[in-house]
């Protein structure tokens, strides 16, 4: 019966002993590359929701005089204010954790942003309840920038959602 190795699968410098030959444990390069996935996944998702705050934030002051006539009376430079806040808490939370909430709540942000322009932008949905008619069937490059950018930051955290959780060595 062949002799096991006592191996700790956490460690990136185990080494194990196969057939008299000393090889680097294969979950090493995985720690490894998981983390640079993660980190990359992270720059994605923090850069996509700080485009799409930066062009809410800016847009918002031209789309204030669009408010609904229902009380209370939400304009939709408001909602523009709100999406861009929402982005920038997201991000910071995808940053400062490593939590899956974080990655939850940067996807709910950038799907439900990118999930408002595409239906505003194709349908004609009418002001609804407090919220103005919002319908913008014209492509301007600020809403482009906002469409791409929420679609990059959707993508990558889901990715990060379905990314294995990594254990950090050295706190890295």
């Amino acid at each position: 019966m062949p002799r096991r190795h006592n191996v700790n699968p956490e460690s990136s410098s185990t080494r194990r002993a196969v057939h008299g030959l000393t090889v680097k444990h294969p979950t090493a390069w995985r720690v490894t590359g998981s983390r640079t996935i993660h980190r990359l996944l992270v720059l994605l998702v923090v850069v996509g929701l700080g485009a799409d705050a930066y062009v809410h934030w800016n847009l918002a002051p031209g789309f204030d005089t669009l408010s609904s006539t229902a009380s209370p009376h939400i304009s939709q430079g408001e909602l523009f204010r709100l999406e861009a806040g929402l982005a920038v808490i997201a991000g910071l939370l995808v940053i400062l954790t490593r939590h899956r909430f974080a990655a939850m709540l940067a996807f709910l942000i950038a799907a439900g942003g990118l999930g408002a322009v595409l239906l505003y932008g194709y349908v004609d949905v009418g002001a609804f309840g407090p919220l103005p008619d919002m319908y913008d069937p014209i492509w301007y490059p600020e809403k482009t920038i906002s469409v791409i950018a929420e679609a990059v930051s959707a993508v990558a955290a889901i990715c990060l959602l379905l990314l294995p959780h990594v254990a950090s060595e050295s706190g890295g």
